[in-house]
């Protein structure tokens, strides 16, 4: 149980408060408009606790504040914590699938259109997310009959710049030839800016000036331009069909759907710019922590307007039920925005119908999610708890590590640490190690020198309490070794070495018959066959491995790539690549005399004399 503060030492201010475990990670993370009042909720009869928050408490062994001067700091401060910490009692959302969007590269000289995922890019403009990559091809493909921007590679626009001649998409008219230089840079920003304004929602200046023009050509008695603006008129009408209507035409709102149960919710948020709805965001939210649906939708709300939207932020969020201290979050969203935002509970006409569309959608994808997924939350939490009976440990282990060696018949040593928590990988905890003291082929000794290399650095940051915690602050609750007995042996000795052996238990997962070895114990620990603890066991163990390996094969081909002119003392990288730079290649810097090392006058006269002795050894 986590330790009470000090009656009195709590302030009575807005702040930010955090619970850490008994290795100094923090595995909690919350805000309070009163530290005080917020954290003596905490400690009272357990028996009026959420068993979450009671399973919280009993693996914290401290708790820690930060003060600051408002609710709306708090809330920022509480969110960046979250997000640098990813405490494993927090609500955690992630994306369902990693949307598309239709991007505008504006740094670019002649900015193209083009489909992105994933990280965002500065300076670019994004309109979305579109529910599949298809839809922004097919509006694109309307669209650049009357903004032909172009929509080719860097790579391409530079060979056809070369060549001399555009690419079929200026033939078919889709782009207005900037490779080639068919239009001036002043004419192709007036292109982007069109597209940029319709992509907005301002489509009726568009139409208008379509239809104008083609007006006056037919007036002019020129048909065949009638013809094509009449095409492209037709082309941008579909282009705007495309897109729902929702509301007023100057609206700006974004509407939250979500559906959940005890473990898990389901999120779908409908972007409404100008009226239409520009895209969707789907994410599943694990709820790891006691929350009620208002809680849950101010965690939401959070996630989704702390980082800059693409489209612009909303002048109203429609959700299914108010957040706790609405007013704090519409403080914190006007700031965004700079102007006044409001969170409402939609109750009547086309925002309830959209609200409604939203909510089904979640209630769908969450459906897909559980079918795709199957029991894998709780698979998880059984997994942990078989782990824990079948191996007798004191505690589910909710932190893992898992340790394999590779190399070539003794070459590129490299030993590996994989990491679960909660039964999730824990990519940013892996650890890879080149194995400095062993000749050989020798798995045991490497083994131990991983080990103990490990260990000794989780001890030695023990002894530095107030330091930022280093790569190897928090021990494990249960070590696997890939191996039997004698891998089981080895780990076993390292601990006890380092006194380690009371507060970490050890197990070994043999290949050929999927036994657990354990220490104290003859006969191997067979795991029934399908078991959620067996699998999870050969996950880690399939994983060391694969980490081993890679960084094995990394190490290999350096190896063979290597170069006369590596590890000669006093030339580092800068100095060999300037020296292979001035000779024209490696071997006409061994074809260099003494001199004309020597008349360099950036290269040291003692590293031109060795660059001399290496070179001509092996000339």
């Amino acid at each position: 149980m986590a330790l009470r503060p000090e009656s009195g030492s709590v302030p009575d201010q807005p702040g930010s408060y955090q619970f850490k475990d008994s290795g100094g990670r923090i595995i909690y993370v919350g805000k309070a408009k009163s530290l005080r009042n917020r954290l003596n909720s905490y400690f009272q009869d357990a028996r009026n606790l959420h068993p979450r928050t009671l399973q919280m408490l009993e693996s914290a062994a401290s708790v820690e504040w930060i003060e600051v001067a408002t609710e709306v700091d708090a809330l920022m401060l509480e969110y960046s914590l979250i997000q640098r910490h990813q405490p494993r009692f927090n609500v955690r959302l992630r994306d369902d699938k990693s949307y598309p969007f239709l991007s505008i590269t504006m740094r670019d000289e002649w900015p193209r259109a083009t489909v992105m995922r994933g990280k965002r890019k500065r300076g670019n403009r994004y309109f979305g997310p579109f529910g599949h990559a298809h839809a922004i091809r097919e509006t694109l493909d309307l669209l650049l009959r009357t903004f032909p921007i172009r929509t080719c590679s860097d790579n391409k626009l530079a060979e056809h710049q070369r060549l001399g001649r555009p690419c079929l998409l200026f033939h078919i008219e889709q782009c207005a030839g900037p490779c080639v230089g068919e239009i001036t840079s002043e004419d192709y920003e007036g292109l982007v800016r069109k597209l940029i304004r319709f992509l907005e929602g301002d489509t009726e200046d568009v139409v208008k000036e379509l239809n104008a023009r083609m007006r006056e050509a037919s007036n002019a008695t020129e048909f065949e331009l009638a013809a094509r603006l009449r095409d492209r008129l037709s082309s941008v009408e579909r282009a705007i069909e495309k897109r729902q209507i929702a509301g007023t035409r100057n609206e700006d709102f974004d509407v939250i759907g979500l559906h959940d149960d005890e473990l898990e919710a389901s999120v779908q948020v409908f972007y409404v710019r100008k009226g239409r709805v520009m895209g969707q965001r789907g994410s599943i939210v694990d709820k790891v922590e006691d929350v009620t649906q208002p809680d849950l939708i101010a965690r939401i709300i959070e996630d989704l307007y702390h980082q800059e939207n693409p489209i612009g932020m909303p002048k109203n969020v429609f959700v299914p039920s108010l957040p706790h201290r609405q007013g704090l979050y519409e403080e914190w969203l006007t700031t965004q925005r700079g102007s006044r935002v409001e969170i409402r509970v939609p109750m009547r006409g086309d925002k309830r119908a959209l609200h409604e569309t939203a909510t089904r959608n979640a209630k769908e994808s969450f459906a897909r999610h559980r079918l795709k997924r199957g029991t894998d939350h709780n698979s998880r939490a059984r997994a942990l708890q078989e782990l824990q009976a079948h191996l007798k440990l004191p505690n589910a282990p909710l932190r893992i590590e898992c340790y394999d060696m590779s190399h070539l018949q003794g070459t590129d040593y490299v030993g590996s640490m994989v990491v679960l928590e909660d039964a999730v990988p824990r990519k940013s905890e892996y650890r890879r190690f080149k194995i400095r003291d062993v000749a050989g082929n020798d798995d045991f000794a490497a083994m131990e020198e991983v080990l103990y290399r490990r260990f000794r650095n989780l001890l030695a940051e023990r002894e530095a309490p107030d330091e930022v915690p280093g790569k190897f602050a928090y021990p494990p609750q249960l070590l696997v070794v890939d191996g039997g007995k004698g891998q089981l042996g080895v780990a076993v000795r390292v601990l006890e070495t380092l006194g380690l052996s009371d507060e970490i238990p050890v197990a070994a997962l043999a290949k050929q018959f999927e036994e657990v070895f354990v220490p104290g114990r003859s006969t191997p620990i067979e795991l029934p066959r399908g078991s959620e603890a067996l699998y999870l066991l050969q996950r880690i163990r399939d994983e060391s491995h694969r980490f081993a390996v890679n960084y094995h094969r990394v190490l290999r081909k350096k190896r063979m790539t290597r170069s006369v002119l590596d590890d000669i003392s006093g030339l580092g990288d800068v100095r060999r690549k300037r020296l292979i730079k001035e000779f024209g290649g490696v071997r006409k810097v061994q074809q260099a005399s003494l001199d004309e090392l020597l008349a360099l006058r950036w290269l040291p006269d003692p590293v031109a004399h060795a660059v001399y002795d290496r070179t001509q050894g092996s000339a």
